[in-house]
């Protein structure tokens, strides 16, 4: 079996950047770019805060940066790693029952954000529906938005979004936020910023584009068309974790935790992107951790005396 100088297990920002830095050191990088490639990218439609790319779609951006690092070399296989072992080097990886064997992995499985799971919300995902007010919000100016959510990140993002939507709506299954007093303060005394508490959105309305809510009164049960141009979701993400529990440390809430930037608990395997960043959760942030967890590797791959 060949042994590769380096795996890499995810191919949306983080990974493809690793892959190109990679393949441009001559390293020979083998990406796993999963059975639905580019990651949550392939969700976005307009994409206009990437550096140095005024305006692209989201799947156009990633088949780009696929088809640069594949211009160096970098190989591909569009299928799902299920398994690893990290144990001992070379590391293991199985996309099925295919092995791959390598002296260095990076993980850039990312993370994907919670939704409702109601068909019209998939529907009109990346059409009035995001789960990044970061992303999205300016697309929203003068419009009246809600947002999902009662934590920390619901408070900031509703906060972030009066920057541009004309009211901020946050939607709540029950009356009393698990967000922190100061956040909440901060939140509730924005002007631009309303409570509807113990609301479900059971349905999320219009073709093509957002233009209302169904919404379910949890004590009540009643129901109620609300007229709304977007809808955002602050419910929380899960990182892509599963087939690394008990081969790399994990921390709260399942990400990878990181040492020395992107170093995991096992050396000679590194962690980019999402999958380890609950905090920032931006596409050109998370390149930046791909380029990073690449150079890492180099440099773990040289002091190796095997």
């Amino acid at each position: 079996m060949q042994i590769r100088k380096l795996i890499i297990i995810g191919s949306g920002p983080a990974g493809l950047s690793a892959a190109l830095y990679a393949s441009r050191a001559e390293m020979q990088p083998l990406v796993i770019a999963g059975s639905k490639p580019g990651g949550q990218l392939m969700d976005t439609t307009e994409i206009e805060n990437f550096p140095g790319v005024p305006s692209m779609l989201g799947p156009e951006l990633m088949q780009t940066m696929r088809r640069q690092a594949e211009k160096f070399g970098t190989q591909f296989v569009d299928g799902d790693a299920t398994k690893v072992d990290f144990t001992k080097r070379p590391f293991t990886v199985w996309i099925g029952d295919r092995q791959e064997q390598a002296q260095s992995v990076i993980i850039a499985t990312g993370a994907t954000a919670r939704w409702l799971n109601i068909p019209s919300e998939q529907k009109l995902r990346g059409h009035g529906v995001s789960a990044c007010a970061t992303c999205d919000g300016f697309f929203f100016k003068g419009k009246n938005v809600a947002i999902v959510g009662g934590g920390d990140s619901a408070m900031e993002e509703a906060t972030f979004l009066t920057k541009f939507a004309n009211h901020v709506t946050i939607l709540h299954r029950r009356d009393t936020f698990a967000a922190s007093k100061i956040m909440q303060q901060r939140a509730l005394s924005n002007p631009k910023i309303s409570v509807r508490w113990n609301s479900e959105v059971v349905e999320v309305l219009g073709e093509g584009k957002v233009t209302g809510l169904k919404l379910k009164d949890t004590q009540t049960g009643v129901t109620e068309d609300v007229p709304m141009d977007g809808l955002f979701l602050a419910i929380g993400h899960m990182p892509a974790t599963t087939i690394f529990t008990g081969q790399v440390e994990t921390g709260k809430g399942g990400y990878i935790v990181v040492t020395d930037y992107t170093h995991t608990s096992v050396p000679g395997v590194f962690a980019a992107g999402d999958v380890q960043d609950p905090r920032y959760r931006q596409a050109s942030v998370a390149a930046g951790w791909g380029v990073m967890a690449m150079l890492d590797a180099e440099k773990f791959l040289a002091a190796q005396k095997d």
